[in-house]
């Protein structure tokens, strides 16, 4: 028997953003506006979420960002 290990997407409102992330709600929304993380997808008429592989992808490239930075010398 095959086993399926495909997992369904989950969605995170924006307080588990928030907390997944360490960004305040202003900070969040100006990093969307600037093109810096990732869209949110609507669920509703007025309510959004994040697919939590985004945010994990968002939260990966921050800390190989942040390490490649780390090995530098200061300018």
């Amino acid at each position: 028997m095959q086993q399926n290990n495909h997992r369904e997407p989950t969605i995170l409102r924006r307080p588990q953003v928030q907390q997944r992330t360490g960004l305040s709600r202003s900070t969040l929304y100006q990093y969307i506006k600037d093109g810096e993380f990732p869209q949110s997808i609507a669920l509703g008429p007025r309510s959004v979420g994040w697919l939590e592989s985004d945010v994990s992808d968002w939260i990966a490239e921050r800390v190989k960002i942040s390490r490649s930075r780390a090995g530098r010398p200061a300018r």
